[in-house]
């Protein structure tokens, strides 16, 4: 018999499984189950993905909140086509990041080892913040606030770069995040 011919009976399934393929149906399944608990497990005890809270919310009252922070706490403008306000908030504050198309706002600038609670939406279509070289991904959907818990432990620049096509401004789609280290501490 061929592979290319379909099987000369057309009832093939009720046939009795051979002991070889019935092993190897066995150590399959055996080998999804340990798949399955290794990522209940990394996420457990791993920290390998971020729990995040989801809040319901309006572009508005995102823009609102976003605004006010950025009116609080903007330390300088940077020099790009859109002249992006720095925003640099204290240990312990709200931040808000804004994806809508093609851009990130507003540029953040945050101290290593403190803490700060990142609030994400997006004002359009689907986007992805995704944190190079920290790899942390979040997928940022329309109408949900999504709040992320961070503290930054390496100084530097850090680029978010949107990872769910969004359309054909896509590929310009790059925000950033400074970190700089503690007051006190040269590095």
């Amino acid at each position: 018999m061929s592979a290319i011919l379909p099987p000369a009976e057309r009832l093939w399934y009720k046939h009795p499984i051979d002991r070889v393929e019935g092993t190897w149906i066995a150590i399959a399944l055996i080998w999804c189950l340990i798949m399955f608990a290794m990522m209940v497990g990394w996420h457990v005890w791993g920290k390998q993905n971020l729990s995040t809270e989801t809040y319901r919310t309006t572009p508005e009252m995102f823009m609102a909140k976003t605004q006010a922070v950025v009116d609080k706490y903007t330390v300088r403008i940077e020099k790009d086509e859109n002249a992006t306000p720095v925003v640099a908030p204290p240990a312990g504050s709200d931040v808000y990041f804004i994806a809508r198309l093609w851009s990130f706002y507003p540029v953040l600038e945050l101290e290593k080892g403190k803490t700060y609670k990142l609030h994400l939406t997006s004002m359009d279509y689907n986007h992805g913040f995704s944190l190079q070289p920290a790899n942390i991904n979040i997928q940022i959907v329309p109408g949900f606030e999504h709040v992320v818990t961070v503290t930054p432990n390496q100084s530097g620049t850090y680029s978010v770069v949107c990872n769910e096509f969004c359309g054909i401004g896509h590929h310009t789609m790059v925000g950033r995040i400074y970190v700089k280290a503690e007051a006190g501490n040269v590095q």
